[in-house]
């Protein structure tokens, strides 16, 4: 038997803008702990070898930020604190349940489109 592939990607924006930026930052002084949280709460819980979180740059979602995206499902969360981000693992990755209430706006997250939809989109 090989090593199981993990159940769930947590992906954590961990993009900071440099001060002066106009745009909003996933990461600041007061977020800049949440990945440490992650992490922190799914070892604690003893899933972190079923539940890989990554620290990724931006994903274009800057105004909705702190965020993170959940994989298999597409789910992204939005807004988040320590508080939330327990929250979602105990209710989505541990209980199955996506939390509805900290999941971005659909006009931020709408449903994705095919690289070939887009270009004729486009007009190619």
């Amino acid at each position: 038997m090989g090593v199981p592939q993990p159940a769930f990607y947590i992906f954590k924006c961990e993009q900071s803008s440099p001060p002066g930026m106009p745009k909003p930052s996933c990461v600041n002084p007061q977020t800049q702990d949440l990945f440490q949280h992650l992490a922190q709460t799914l070892m604690q819980k003893g899933i972190i070898g079923t539940v890989q979180p990554i620290r990724t740059a931006c994903m274009n979602r800057c105004n909705a930020g702190p965020i993170m995206l959940v994989e298999p499902g597409h789910v992204m969360y939005s807004g988040l604190t320590k508080e939330k981000i327990t929250e979602i693992i105990d209710r989505h990755i541990i209980g199955g349940e996506v939390v509805a209430e900290y999941v971005i706006p659909a006009e931020l997250w709408d449903a994705p489109i095919s690289p070939e939809a887009m270009m004729k989109q486009m007009g190619r």
